[in-house]
């Protein structure tokens, strides 16, 4: 098991989709939440607007201002990730190699999502630094007071976030799993996250039915549990964050997230188990 989870990360390391991915999602979240509210906020012509416009980009507001790209951009990205790890295996050939080696098909899924979880896990943890140390700037440069939050808050947002990203690369290695390519499966999965989902909310006002669909959609919680944690929901305003809704409270979007990154991971685990790998 150990040795399935280092060649995971040592692959992980090694292939450069994780970097261009990790560099996109962190460049769009500093570029969203700090530099364009910034560069809004010194192009406002009332001054009470820019202030509050600043406000997003200070320290207070850390947590809400990190987790606001959770939702919709960082999962779609990280989903994309859980894909390639999944189903490159296939489109390579490699995955038949591995399996005639010692470890076996458990341990192999089990070292790929253990490899996964470790690497989002810094993900979340670099945005938030990225992130607290961007914001501290702008504070500073505007002389303006470093209120963090409290450490039960930058807790709490991390654990949240690591919940939403786990959720959408579950979803990805599962689709790669089904799928057996990552061509298909990237496509599936961006289908659904970026179009399918907003479709059904669009059409939740106007049919119960689809009202009550959208309440267990792992978009919606995603969403749900990021509004909980202080991000503005999408529609609300102008400074509304696409993919954050306030549709469920935050301990259901948390129970139902949970469940479906559990339902993922081992619905792909059965899906490898049981079926041919060529």
């Amino acid at each position: 098991m150990l040795s399935s989870v280092s060649a995971e990360l040592l692959k992980l390391r090694k292939r450069p989709a994780t970097w261009v991915l990790a560099g996109a999602w962190l460049s769009l979240l500093l570029f969203f939440g700090y530099v364009l509210t910034y560069l809004s906020y010194r192009s406002a012509g009332d001054t009470a607007a820019g202030r509050r416009i600043l406000a997003d980009a200070l320290p207070a507001n850390l947590v809400a201002n990190t987790v606001g790209g959770y939702a919709l951009f960082g999962g779609a990205i990280v989903m994309i990730l859980g894909a390639l790890v999944a189903g490159s295996e296939y489109g390579w050939g490699t995955l038949k190699t591995v399996l005639t080696q010692r470890p076996g098909r458990t341990s192999v899924h089990l070292g790929q999502v253990s490899a996964l979880a470790a690497t989002l896990l810094a993900l979340v943890l670099l945005s938030f630094g990225l992130a607290a140390a961007t914001s501290a700037i702008i504070a500073t440069s505007e002389a303006m007071p470093l209120d963090w939050p409290s450490a039960g808050e930058l807790a709490t947002g991390i654990a949240a976030g690591w919940l939403i990203l786990g959720m959408w690369c579950a979803f990805g290695l599962l689709l790669g799993t089904l799928a057996r390519g990552p061509a298909l499966a990237v496509g599936l999965g961006l289908v659904w996250a970026l179009a399918l989902e907003n479709l059904i909310r669009g059409f939740a006002a106007l049919l119960d039915p689809v009202a009550t669909l959208q309440r267990v959609m792992p978009g919606t919680n995603a969403g749900s549990l990021v509004a909980a944690l202080g991000a503005q929901a999408q529609g609300s305003g102008a400074g509304g964050t696409p993919g954050v809704v306030a549709v469920v409270d935050g301990t259901q979007a948390t129970v139902v997230l949970l469940g479906y990154l559990i339902g993922f991971v081992l619905l792909a685990g059965v899906l490898l188990h049981r079926r041919d790998v060529t």
